[in-house]
């Protein structure tokens, strides 16, 4: 299998090298290799250096820029323990897995506001149309994350920071599939206030997602976002942030009278609202920070069953904050109030409270230790109470290595689905929140210049009571585990070519049946480079996944999905400081492929634009 795995990347590769690297290129700085003194900010509560968590990556926009890739969850694939599934392309439900946890084990967060969808049987998060070109940093953590950030973060945390315009910014792209998209932003920012405003859209004429179809499928998502801030003393500042995503997307279903994958008519029509204000102040030594999100979804869906689901989730949070990634020891406390309401479309709704207090410390007791630990208290007002914690130690080996050990926690609470019961024939039973404890050992290495970098990780994840849908009810009877190995690298080997490598080994299994866990291959893996000389630029992607546990078009039926290497190439060329032309193509080979089996994925596709920068 390995074997297989690394001649589709071969070939993948001899490929892409067929096309002159002149050809294409990117105008915006490239993006440098990682170095132990980047940080994680977000993700962590507590701003950490990146070589002292275990699991962690960022992607800045720097790098999103010379990709040019559209949507989120191609990026997100290219990260190590990260796999994305999607019901094919341009707009097709997608889901995030890390770690082989099933997608509603990773929480997902908009500037710092979770953005689950409380009224999808699980609560899971659908990234398909959230675009990158209004993301200025993306943040992973593998692993649970329950002392941080209290349910569904089993697998892990992504949390997005949108980007906040200066001056004024566009984008206009098109290509194969009458794809166009376009970028517009604005903003001033002075040392008392800033405001930034910008809209994103993409529209396309698709291709049909099921690959017995015949009809295309058309798509399109328009992103508005509104951010301010407002000084009013050196010791207090207020921010506000407003995101609103509307998608119409045309789906390929299960019609009947056979009820197996095949062209339809039916059609999605999405909107997500979300905002955030927060008032942040400096008092007595400590960053206090007090806040208030609220995300609103709506589905209306026209297919042979129309629904109309509509879900809410408002938290209030406070946070204090003391001592910073260079300190020898640093704290944060915090205390939440989270309430998940949702309506499926009439069958019944529930409400799910949690109130939560947590702590985040870090302490470096003497020179090459430097220990950090979580814990967290969570009370659901429907379940019982549950506390979990996190350690980890982080050691200097000396000659640039590091070597990182850490244990954590994890658990979640029944959907709202799960807890109402919905479309259960039988009795329903009472529910017990999931749980997950994990293990990482992460072997570090930073050169004495910080142009390499690369990290070898060891880990294991076991979830008990997970919920599933048995003998037409739901019921605590899984559980899974799952073991593996990250592998990562990312070098600078000149002033003008940057490397960057991931690959990880993954064996995911339900252990109450022995069977392998859907949709999670063995073996995936990414290859990227970057290269810049003066104006010009190119960016190359590799990306590879071994076959994997699926399901047919019956929607039941156990099946292998078959695994794939594809490649994409982007890039620009700089004709002045104020404007760009860029250009990519995705699937340069042009490789028939399935993310999910039985949906397409596009062929090749050619976009040309220009990007305008003042």
């Amino acid at each position: 299998m390995r074997t297989h795995l690394i001649s589709h990347l071969i070939s993948t590769a001899a490929a892409a090298a067929l096309i002159p690297a002149c050809a294409f290129a990117q105008a915006a700085p490239p993006p440098t290799a990682a170095n132990a003194s980047e940080l994680v900010i977000t993700a962590t509560r507590l701003p950490s250096r990146l070589d002292l968590v275990t699991g962690a990556h960022v992607i800045d926009r720097a790098e999103l820029e010379a990709r040019q890739t559209p949507f989120l969850e191609d990026v997100l694939a290219t990260i190590p323990g990260v796999g994305i599934t999607r019901n094919g392309g341009f707009g097709g439900l997608a889901a995030i897995r890390i770690r082989g946890a099933s997608p509603d084990k990773t929480l997902v967060l908009i500037d710092g506001v979770p953005v689950g969808n409380a009224s999808e049987p699980n609560g899971a998060f659908d990234p398909s149309s959230l675009q990158t070109v209004d993301i200025e940093r993306i943040e992973v953590l593998n692993g649970p994350q329950g002392s941080l950030w209290g349910s569904d973060a089993i697998g892990g945390v992504v949390s997005i920071t949108t980007r906040q315009v200066t001056g004024v910014n566009a984008a206009f792209e098109g290509g194969r599939y009458g794809t166009v998209r376009g970028y517009v932003g604005a903003g001033v920012s002075e040392d008392r206030y800033a405001v930034s405003a910008s809209v994103a859209g993409l529209k396309t004429d698709g291709f049909s997602k099921a690959d017995t179809g015949a009809e295309a499928d058309p798509y399109k998502t328009i992103t508005a976002n509104l951010s301010g801030r407002l000084t009013l003393s050196d010791a207090v500042q207020l921010e506000a942030r407003g995101r609103y995503t509307y998608s119409r997307i045309a789906i390929d279903g299960f019609p009947p009278p056979n009820f197996t994958l095949a062209d339809t008519s039916d059609v999605d029509a999405v909107r997500a609202w979300q905002g955030d204000v927060r008032a942040l102040v400096d008092a007595l030594g400590w960053k206090h920070t007090l806040s208030l999100s609220d995300y609103h979804f709506w589905l209306g869906e026209n297919s042979s069953f129309p629904a109309s689901n509509h879900a809410e989730r408002k938290v209030w949070r406070w946070t204090a904050e003391r001592g910073g990634p260079a300190d020898p020891w640093g704290l944060v406390l915090g205390a939440e109030r989270a309430s998940t309401t949702a309506d499926l479309s009439g069958r019944g709704g529930a409400d799910l409270s949690t109130t939560s207090a947590f702590a985040v410390g870090r302490i470096a007791p003497w020179r090459p230790l430097t220990l950090t630990g979580s814990l967290r208290f969570d009370d659901p007002d429907r379940f019982a109470s549950r506390t979990t914690g996190r350690l980890a130690a982080a050691l200097d080996l000396g000659r640039g290595f590091t070597l990182t050990a850490s244990a954590g926690q994890g658990f979640k609470v029944p959907s709202i689905s799960e807890v109402i019961c919905d479309f259960c024939f039988a009795p329903p039973v009472p529910l017990r929140p999931e749980r997950a404890e994990g293990y990482d050992l992460r072997l570090g290495w930073a050169s004495e210049d910080g142009r390499i970098t690369a990290a070898l990780t060891g880990y294991k994840l076991s979830v008990r009571d997970q919920i599933a849908y048995v003998a037409l009810r739901y019921i605590n009877i899984a559980r899974t585990r799952s073991d593996g190995i990250e592998a990562e690298a990312d070098a600078k080997l000149t002033e003008t070519l940057r490397l960057k490598l991931a690959y990880a080994v993954t064996d995911a299994i339900d252990v109450s049946t022995g069977r392998d866990l859907l949709r999670v291959p063995r073996q995936s893996g990414a290859a990227s480079l970057f290269w810049t000389q003066q104006r010009w630029g190119a960016a190359v992607t590799l990306r590879a996944e071994s076959t994997q546990a699926d399901v047919a078009r019956d929607g039941f039926t156990p099946v292998r999905r078959a695994g794939f290497a594809v490649a994409d190439l982007s890039g620009s060329y700089r004709l002045s400081d104020q404007l760009t032309l860029t250009a990519r193509v995705e699937n340069l080979t042009d490789k028939r492929y399935e993310e999910s089996f039985g949906f397409n994925e596009s062929g090749r596709a050619a976009f040309v634009g220009v990007r305008v920068t003042e």
